[in-house]
């Protein structure tokens, strides 16, 4: 099967770090039946009292209200949601020909299930996700040969 390469538009909140949590701000978005793909929730580095949560896909009018009015708001569109089959080495592809293109990494979350792999990938700029996506792909197609 081919990989597939999508840009996503995460939800964003920052919060403060504390048990229950992120149970908390998942609660109304849970109410209104989404099918979330994505939850991401960290606590800053520098700052241990400070985290943020993210999360993909907020769509329907019912999920949208939820998540705005608990604090959730969109951000800006430079991420890419990569899934596939997966192979020995096809992180490095990746990230080598990204590198190779002279395009920073903002962040990355990937995992395999199976012989599956799905990657959240995060760029500085839409552009520099648009380029990614791209190399991306290339990277992926030689792979699987």
């Amino acid at each position: 099967m081919s990989v597939t390469v999508k840009n996503i538009v995460l939800w964003k909140k920052e919060v403060e770090n504390g048990i229950g949590i992120l149970a908390q701000n998942l609660e109304p978005v849970a109410r209104t039946g989404a099918d979330l793909h994505v939850v991401m929730a960290y606590r800053y580095t520098g700052d241990k009292t400070k985290a943020e949560i993210e999360l993909y896909p907020i769509t329907g009018r019912k999920s949208i209200a939820a998540a705005q009015k608990t604090g959730f708001s969109a951000a800006a569109n430079r991420t890419l949601l990569v899934e596939g089959d997966n192979k020995p080495g096809l992180g490095y592809a990746i990230a080598q020909a990204i590198a190779d293109a002279d395009v920073n990494v903002s962040f990355l979350v990937a995992q395999v299930i199976g012989r599956r792999y799905s990657a959240v990938v995060g760029f500085e700029t839409v552009e520099d996700a648009k380029k990614a996506a791209t190399l991306i792909k290339k990277a992926t197609a030689s792979k699987r040969k």
